[in-house]
């Protein structure tokens, strides 16, 4: 069985982070890792509070898990600081960590701010170039390249600048319009991919980002190319949003079991 490791702070309402990407590799019949980086108490009304995990521990779960059961692909989300970035990048590194996919997690659904303003920095120089493909929403994108993203000719010039921020690929996330949930990859040789969907009518949208970066990771822990692995995620997050699972008095979560049915 395939291991995909996910670096990420822990959801108390189980629709995001870790709870979310545990859900997700598990319904890839895949191997699910964790390196736990902060510890939030949030519910799909809002994020009350953030406790960040010591470096040094994130390190240390990051090896235990590299020493023994290598995973085949590591995604990344939540890294709300500097120095727990820099530790991240620095065992992946140690150990060639391959197939990571980075989801520059800096603002929750409720509109919280997960991430402190050094770490922006810290993101682009060091925990990037180690990224086989980069997964920004458009707001995300905006903070990393600079400039408003505002229609798809932005959006394909964000994906193509942050080609060179970025080991590999990258993945501009639309779904902000109000008709379309259209993507951008920009590949290392210079192609660009639409990937193109109708927008899900649901307001349960907590956790998309964390499952759609996971959900690729376990394609490229697959052995799927890049695009291929971006197209079955993408279709895997549309069905766990149209399955239509109503939780909690915010922005729920999504049913990542759909394609298993039984509900």
């Amino acid at each position: 069985m395939k291991a995909v490791l996910s670096i990420a702070g822990s959801d108390s309402s189980g629709g995001a982070g870790i709870q979310a990407d545990i859900k997700t590799i598990a319904a890839h019949k895949l191997f699910a890792e964790t390196a736990i980086t902060a510890l939030t108490a949030q519910n799909t009304l809002g994020v009350a509070g953030v406790r960040e995990v010591e470096p040094t521990f994130v390190a240390a779960q990051i090896d235990a898990v590299f020493d023994d059961i290598r995973p085949d692909a590591v995604k990344i989300g939540m890294v709300s600081s500097a120095a727990i970035i820099e530790a991240v990048a620095e065992r992946l590194a140690a150990h060639g960590a391959r197939n990571v996919v980075a989801d520059p997690v800096m603002v929750a659904t409720s509109g919280a701010r997960l991430i402190d303003e050094d770490a922006v920095a810290a993101l682009r120089a060091r925990l990037l170039p180690l990224a086989d493909v980069v997964t920004p929403n458009i707001p995300e994108a905006e903070v990393l390249c600079g400039f408003p993203i505002a229609d798809e000719a932005a959006m394909e010039r964000a994906a193509r600048q942050l080609l060179g921020m970025c080991g590999g690929a990258a993945l501009v996330k639309g779904g902000h319009g109000a008709n379309d949930a259209n993507d951008v990859l920009a590949l290392p040789n210079g192609t660009v991919r639409w990937f193109r969907a109708p927008a899900v009518d649901t307001g349960n949208t907590h956790g998309t980002g964390c499952t759609l970066s996971s959900a690729i990771a376990c394609g490229l822990a697959a052995g799927k190319g890049m695009a291929e692995a971006v197209a079955g995620a993408k279709a895997y997050v549309t069905g766990a949003l149209a399955a239509g699972l109503n939780l909690g008095r915010g922005s729920g979560p999504l049913d990542h079991m759909w394609a298993w049915g039984g509900r």
